[in-house]
């Protein structure tokens, strides 16, 4: 990848808003495209942060906006560009104090600490594309509430941000780049975040245990992160990767042959799976750490599995937590998350793709745990406090090794427990490329339009496009049996659609639902 025609065309291209690729569209984490596509680059971030500006005064929120970014390529210019027009506007926006990256749960944790004590309430924005290829750019907005903004902001911001590149920018308000730097506050995100983790993690038992660990922040933002928590809280961790490279050069190839870094993916994660025997566990991150990989001496964990354990294991050590706890998944999350909450006396909520979904219970402490199969997370602290209402990749992987101290048991070794008292699901997702028309397609996808009336043999139970625990819509079709269910709907982030499947009667059984599935994007 040529990091300087990347940048050049960041600058230099401008987006045609007659022209849907080029136009702003949020998806399910906020606006991402890459500049050589002239679908994110300079027009784009002004037009977006002026938008939220305009929304933040029509919602009365005065407060400073924390601006976080990655270590993507595009990431460093475009936060020049939201910071012009932040100080332009007279909006107080807080950045790293050393100048570093900043993760996403940062980002989250500290609005929400500002907004518990102070009456000008704070929002923020994070630049990053997550576990995007390294040519593609990212920027989304977080209310005051610390999550993903919900669809009304969103559609508003999108709406405002288009006018603005229809109208050539008429309107946008920016600030000198030199007066920049002189008018945003420097905040500790790294030193705030990482001397509160002992309020939603066992900290103390970790560092007690012995266990070695190992780290791969993937060549993003959490290394500053893993660092500091390894000092001060005297951990056996090692930082397996300390490169931040915007060309991801050392990353190996997903599964399609791309750059991506997926810490769900054995691909993406192959770095780190060839050396994990040296640790008892071991982690990843994507590049704004919204993400985790967990790796145990079975290999890396299929983030399903997991999420599973995460539940039965949180439900059963968090004494102060509310009696009745309420939990949040995906729709193309597993099923034993639906079994394990059921024998704890839980109740599911069940939502869309997408972690905006929970970020209102999050808030009120009303959801203990929200989980997406992605591998993307967050839960209360242990006084039923909200931590984080934005995935959180780091929390779950210091929880892993919380759950080893406390019970002996690897992650993975906890899952085969699982398995023997609730079953043991085979589960699989398919990527297909497709285009904007064919997205839209399978958006409008209704169940009276379905080719068949038997999944694998098995009468269908159910079949959805909206979610059970919201009514939201699905953006798809979610087709349910006794033994299995599949799902199919398009990628908010990327040029894919996607199919999901699972199946309690084995892997036979489940190649059978998903030949069934492939025939929906049809």
């Amino acid at each position: 990848m040529n990091i300087s025609k990347l940048l050049t065309a960041f600058c230099e291209h401008t987006p045609d808003p007659n022209c849907p690729a080029e136009r702003v569209s949020f998806g399910t984490s906020g606006h991402r495209g890459s500049s050589l596509a002239r679908s994110f680059n300079r027009h784009h971030i002004l037009a977006i942060t002026q938008a939220v500006v305009d929304w933040r005064r029509q919602q009365g929120i005065t407060g400073p906006v924390y601006v976080g970014k990655d270590t993507h390529a595009l990431s460093g210019m475009a936060m020049d560009a939201v910071l012009e027009v932040l100080v332009g506007n007279g909006v107080t926006a807080r950045v790293d104090a050393n100048g570093g990256y900043t993760p996403t749960p940062l980002v989250s944790h500290a609005i929400l600490s500002h907004n518990t004590s102070e009456a000008r309430l704070a929002d923020g924005l994070v630049i990053t594309p997550s576990h995007n290829p390294p040519e593609d750019g990212g920027i989304k907005y977080n209310g005051p509430d610390g999550g993903p903004a919900p669809t009304d902001a969103t559609g508003w911001i999108e709406r405002r941000a288009n006018e603005l590149l229809e109208a050539g920018l008429a309107g946008l308000k920016t600030s000198p780049s030199q007066s920049v730097a002189q008018a945003t506050e420097p905040w500790p995100y790294v030193d705030h975040y990482v001397r509160h983790l002992d309020r939603v993690v066992d900290m103390a038992a970790i560092a007690s245990s012995g266990l070695k660990l190992g780290v791969d922040p993937m060549g993003g933002s959490s290394l500053a992160v893993w660092e500091a928590v390894a000092e001060r809280f005297g951990l056996d961790l090692v930082v397996v990767n300390r490169l931040q490279d915007p060309e991801f050069a050392f990353m190996p190839p997903d599964h399609d042959g791309k750059i991506r870094m997926d810490c769900s993916s054995s691909a993406a994660m192959a770095n780190l799976l060839r050396i994990k025997d040296r640790f008892d566990l071991a982690f990843g991150n994507d590049p704004d750490a919204d993400r985790h990989g967990i790796v145990d001496l079975g290999g890396l964990m299929n983030p399903n599995h997991f999420l599973a354990v995460c539940i039965d294991y949180l439900l059963t050590h968090r004494p102060d937590w509310c009696k009745h706890p309420r939990v949040g998944k995906t729709l193309v999350s597993s099923s034993m998350i639906d079994r394990v909450v059921a024998g704890h006396g839980g109740t599911l909520f069940e939502v869309p793709v997408g972690f905006k979904w929970f970020v209102e219970g999050l808030h009120r402490g009303e959801i203990v745990f929200g989980g997406e199969e992605s591998a993307g997370a967050s839960f209360l602290t242990f006084d039923g406090k909200p931590w984080s209402t934005d995935k959180d990749g780091i929390i779950p992987c210091l929880l892993a090794a919380e759950i080893t101290s406390k019970t002996g048991l690897l992650p993975s070794e906890h899952y085969k427990r699982l398995a023997a008292r609730f079953g043991d699901p085979v589960y699989r997702r398919r990527d297909f490329p497709a285009s904007s028309e064919q997205k839209q397609r399978l958006k409008t996808l209704e169940p009276a339009s379905l080719p068949f009336t038997e999944l694998a043999g098995d009468p269908i139970q159910e079949a959805a496009t909206t979610a059970a625990g919201n009514g939201a819509p699905i953006g798809g079709l979610k087709v349910s049996t006794q033994n299995g269910w599949i799902a199919a709907r398009p990628s908010g982030t990327e040029n894919l659609c996607k199919i999901y499947g699972e199946s309690f009667m084995g892997e036979e059984h489940l190649q059978a639902m998903l030949a069934q599935a492939e025939m929906l994007l049809n």
